[in-house]
C-alpha cells in the first residue's frame, strides 16, 4: 500500500505538470472506487486552473480556483502524467485533461482509491478533519510522542499506526523506525521513557525523509508518478527480511503479526 513517502513522491512528481494548468475535460471511466467518484466533475472543473498540489497524510489535495479534489491511491493505485493520446490501460478509472496536452490518470486495479471534490475547506472534510499531526510537521517530537503514549498499554508498533495519534507512519516505516530506535515492537507504549520517545520520533522522521529522497519503497505494484519504482526497499533493515541476518548483528530477523499486519524486528538489536 502506498504510504506517506510514496504519496509525497507522487505529489512532487505531478505538481510541476499540474500547477497553473487549466482543465479542459474530466473523464470518469469507472465511478465505483472506495467511495463513488463525485458526480458532475467535468462541469465543476472544466475551465478551472490547478493552483496547488498538496498532501495531507496519504491524501493528495488538488486545489483549484474554486474547490479541492481529494485523492487517495488506495491499496495499489498510482497517478501518472501522460500525453492525452496515450491509450488507456485496463484499470485507468479517472483522468484530468489539461491545456498542456497532457492528462493526469488514476490507475487503480483494486479500486480502493478515492476521488472526491469539495468546495468547502478540505481540512474540515470527514476524511481529513480527525487526522493527527504528521511526523514531518513541526511539533512532532519526543515530547509529543511521550505525551500520547502515557497510560496506553497497546504495543508501540500499533500505536504508531493509530491515525488519531500519529498520521502517515504506515506499516513498513513503523517497523523500520522501531529498528533504528532499538525498540521492540511489542513493548507497551506507556513503558517508553522520554529519551526512548525522543529517539523513536527522530528515527521516524529520518526513515520517512530517507524514503522520500529515493522515491519510496517498491512493494508489489507500487510505482511513482513517472512510472519508476522507488528504491528505499534496498535500504530496509527488517521489513520483509524474516529469517535473513540482521544487517547490524547478523541475528535472524523475526516476523510476527500485530493487528493483522506483519511486523519485523531483530531480537538482538531491539529491546
Amino acid at each position: 500500500m502506498p504510504e506517506l513517502p510514496e504519496v509525497e513522491t507522487t505529489r512532487r512528481g505531478i505538481e510541476p505538470h499540474l500547477r497553473s494548468r487549466r482543465v479542459t475535460a474530466v473523464l470518469v471511466h469507472e465511478r465505483r472506487l472506495r467511495w463513488p467518484v463525485t458526480p458532475g466533475l467535468d462541469a465543476a472543473l472544466r475551465g478551472q486552473r490547478v493552483r496547488a498540489v498538496e498532501r495531507r497524510a496519504k491524501y493528495l489535495l488538488l486545489r483549484f480556483d474554486c474547490g479541492t479534489l481529494i485523492m487517495h491511491l488506495g491499496m495499489s493505485g498510482n497517478l501518472r502524467v501522460l500525453p492525452q493520446a496515450t491509450p488507456l490501460l485496463k484499470h485507468d478509472h479517472f483522468e484530468l485533461q489539461l491545456d498542456s496536452g497532457q492528462v493526469l490518470r488514476l490507475n487503480d486495479p483494486r479500486r480502493f482509491g478515492s476521488c472526491l471534490y469539495t468546495t468547502a475547506d478540505p481540512t474540515l472534510h470527514r476524511l481529513l478533519r480527525d487526522l493527527a499531526p504528521e511526523p514531518l510537521e513541526p511539533g512532532f517530537d519526543g515530547a509529543y510522542l511521550h505525551r500520547v503514549t502515557r497510560r496506553r498499554r497497546v504495543a508501540i508498533k500499533l500505536l504508531l499506526l493509530n491515525g488519531r495519534l500519529i498520521t502517515g507512519v504506515g506499516n513498513i516505516y513503523a517497523s523500520e523506525a522501531l529498528f533504528r530506535a532499538h525498540i521492540r515492537p511489542r513493548r507497551a507504549a506507556r513503558s517508553l521513557s522520554l529519551a526512548e520517545c525522543a529517539r523513536l520520533a527522530a528515527a521516524i522522521r529520518r526513515v520517512l525523509s530517507a524514503a522520500i529522497r529515493v522515491g519510496g519503497t517498491t512493494l508489489r505494484d507500487y510505482v511513482g508518478a513517472d512510472g519508476e519504482a522507488g528504491y528505499f526497499r534496498q535500504k530496509l533493515y527488517v521489513y520483509e527480511r524474516a529469517g535473513l541476518p540482521c544487517r547490524r548483528c547478523r541475528t535472524p530477523i523475526r516476523q510476527i503479526t500485530q493487528g493483522q499486519r506483519s511486523t519485523y524486528y531483530c531480537p538482538q538489536c531491539q529491546q
